[in-house]
């Protein structure tokens, strides 16, 4: 579903300085970067603009997939719904990846949501010309199955964390890895979506918010946060923000930047 809203999923504020509104180039996207010269002619001519504001549904629950999305400033969530309401993210995906991985696996549509809470830029491609290239090109295969994996590895330390640890770690491996996919310091957020998205309540998020405040971590406006410290932010997280970067950086320390030239 191309520009639904999610009718229960309340929308950020307007993008901070932070989102990169106006980073546009396709190269921004680490996977696209990663194209080889040979397959990159072909991809340019796929591929085309797309704009993702805060809140923006990329997909929906049981909808068909039509297309795949490569943020380049934006970022996207990947949320799983209760029948009840609660939701949760299992994953992130900015400038390092690919929203979409479901259609380079055969399947034509997925039971989570993907929602941008920080709005950007991107670029997308139909299916089915991906699916085409995947099937036409090993290291275009490469590259998607070596980030499949490290999203994977993502999905697997979030259920972790949100399993054994305090919401207090929680909120800051969250920012931390926000943090990783945004040039500044400062994101347009409420706490009630990040409750969503941590899937707590959000008088836990309030509590925690405040306690990394008054630590001097964070500064908190109403429906911005802006980081002051992220070492401090690191030492008080847990040890899932340093696993998940761990693993992106080895399943894609050979997925180098291709040439820059158009």
């Amino acid at each position: 579903m191309d520009a639904a809203q999610g009718a229960s999923m309340p929308t950020a504020p307007d993008a901070a300085p932070g989102a990169r509104l106006g980073v546009n180039d396709p190269r921004h996207n680490r996977l696209l970067a990663a194209l080889p010269d040979v397959d990159w002619l072909r991809w340019r001519a796929k591929i085309e603009p797309y704009a993702m504001p805060p809140g923006q549904v990329l997909y929906e629950s049981g909808v068909p997939l039509t297309h795949a999305y490569f943020p380049t400033s934006a970022i996207v969530s990947l949320m799983y719904v209760t029948e009840s309401g609660a939701s949760a993210s299992v994953a992130l995906v900015g400038d390092e990846g690919m929203v979409g991985v479901p259609l380079i696996m055969g399947a034509g549509s997925t039971p989570g949501r993907a929602v941008v809470h920080c709005g950007g830029a991107g670029y997308r491609i139909s299916g089915a010309q991906l699916q085409e290239e995947f099937s036409r090109s090993t290291e275009v295969l490469r590259i998607l199955l070596r980030y499949t994996q490290a999203l994977i590895a993502q999905m697997a330390q979030i259920a972790v964390c949100n399993r054994h640890h305090t919401v207090d770690q929680q909120l800051c491996r969250w920012l931390l890895l926000n943090l990783d996919r945004m040039t500044g310091d400062e994101m347009a957020i409420t706490q009630e979506l990040i409750a969503q998205m941590l899937g707590v309540r959000r008088e836990g998020v309030t509590e925690a918010a405040l306690a990394l405040q008054h630590a001097g971590l964070i500064a908190y406006r109403r429906g911005h946060i802006t980081v002051l410290d992220r070492e401090g932010l690191a030492q008080r997280s847990c040890e899932c923000r340093a696993v998940i970067q761990a693993e992106y950086d080895r399943m894609l320390r050979e997925v180098a930047p291709a040439s820059s030239d158009d």
